[in-house]
């Protein structure tokens, strides 16, 4: 376990590095889930995230030699970004491995962050492909590798996010929620509570597709995944690490599971309703409020916002995955009839009022009674969808539905 002292000790040494970030009661969701929520908004930090924090309480615990050394770090991003403000600040050389697939503005923000005194490597497609090489870089160099989450000090910076919230929180807080990725934050966290708040539900919340800390509790050890959704790269590890999985087994009270394409629907109903920019990670928490709509009636919610960092590259993505996720987007390969007329039947018959045809792939390749054509329709309700079926072949459309279908979808759009 990661002692309150400890933690308290890690906020002296982050005086002047971290922000202490706002507690804030937001009126819309509070409103919108009947209960009191308030955003512990991590996405405010210079670095805007929570990961400073752990980097620096680290890097500054360094001995003089070890700082010499220079240090090596693996990351999606966030964590990157707090080593390489430490490394400029502390004047220490740094190595930082990252995904080939890490967004683009993540990798130019460490750059910014670290100057001179950071290189940024790409490597690999996953957080474990960089940590594996950042880690034989460390063997046949030298330096100290700085772990993103499985660190001792790296998850007493990180708890120092719970001393602010309990430090400004002036009621009871009934339920905390945290985003879960290696587990860094969820320890420190869920330990300054477990000792402080012990009647505070601690719930952790993950990506259903990179599930690693609830399979690890389910199973009783800590188990890398086969395979993971990297979508919610922030939170997508395929193995949390081994200490704070020990300290979260014992300290969360639950873990929740949120759909990547909510997680899509919270970023843009935030940005659009409320002016709030949130990478999909520090959505994590606000997406779980809508599984826990009877729990938190009319009871005190804080939810820790991560981080900020979202490339702007990704809008269309986020707002593909919402409509599917939603019910709003649909994608259907129409085997139409080879007569005149047909596609404007389709349009004028088949479609309702309100539907929007927003891709079509139409070829007649030979001269079959019927030819194939891709079509992806947004409706306004998912309601509609069982009515639009239905004409499509009360008026002879044969069609398959590939909403279902993941890899094919992905394959044709």
């Amino acid at each position: 376990m990661i002692t309150v002292k400890e933690i308290e000790i890690a906020s002296i040494n982050l005086e002047g590095v971290a922000l202490h970030t706002p507690l804030q009661y937001n009126l819309a969701l509070s409103e919108e889930f009947e209960c009191n929520v308030y955003l512990k908004r991590e996405d405010l930090q210079i670095v805007r995230s929570y990961k400073i924090r752990g980097a620096f309480n680290k890097i500054n615990s360094l001995t003089d030699t070890e700082k010499a050394n220079g240090v090596v770090c693996a990351s999606a991003g966030n964590h990157a970004q707090g080593v390489a403000y430490s490394c400029k600040r502390l004047n220490i050389k740094g190595k930082i491995f990252m995904p080939l697939t890490t967004p683009s503005q993540k990798v130019n923000q460490v750059k910014l962050f670290g100057k001179e005194w950071v290189d940024v490597i790409l490597t690999g497609d996953t957080f474990d492909d960089a940590n594996n090489a950042a880690l034989d870089f460390c063997h046949k160099e030298g330096g100290t590798f700085v772990h993103p989450f499985d660190d001792k000090k790296v998850m007493e910076g990180q708890g120092t996010v719970a001393k602010e919230i309990l430090d400004d929180a002036n009621f009871k807080i009934d339920f905390l929620l945290m985003p879960v990725g290696g587990g860094g934050l969820a320890a420190g966290v869920s330990s300054y509570f477990f000792e402080k708040s012990k009647h505070t539900h601690l719930i952790g919340v993950e990506p259903e597709g990179a599930p690693s800390m609830s399979v690890s509790i389910k199973n009783g050890y800590n188990t890398e995944l086969e395979s993971i959704d990297r979508f919610v790269d922030g939170a997508a590890v395929k193995k949390v690490g081994d200490k704070t999985f020990q300290i979260c087994k014992n300290t969360l009270d639950e873990i929740l599971l949120v759909p990547e394409g909510k997680v899509c629907t919270t970023i843009l109903n935030l940005y659009n309703r409320q002016a709030i920019v949130v990478e999909p990670a520090g959505a994590l928490s606000i997406t779980a409020l809508h599984y826990l709509k009877e729990k938190i009636k009319g009871k005190n919610v804080v939810c820790i916002v991560s981080g900020s960092n979202n490339d702007i590259m990704r809008t269309e993505e986020i707002r593909e995955r919402s409509l599917l996720h939603e019910q709003l987007k649909h994608f259907f390969i129409v085997r139409f009839p080879q007569r005149a007329g047909a596609l404007k039947e389709f349009v004028t018959s088949v479609l309702g009022p309100n539907d929007d045809i927003v891709h079509f792939e139409y070829m007649k390749k030979n001269n079959r009674e019927s030819g194939p054509a891709l079509v992806g329709l947004e409706i306004n309700n998912p309601e509609d969808l069982h009515h639009l079926k239905g004409r499509l072949l009360d008026l002879g459309f044969q069609y398959d539905y590939l909403n279902k279908n993941d890899n094919l979808l992905q394959f044709l759009v």
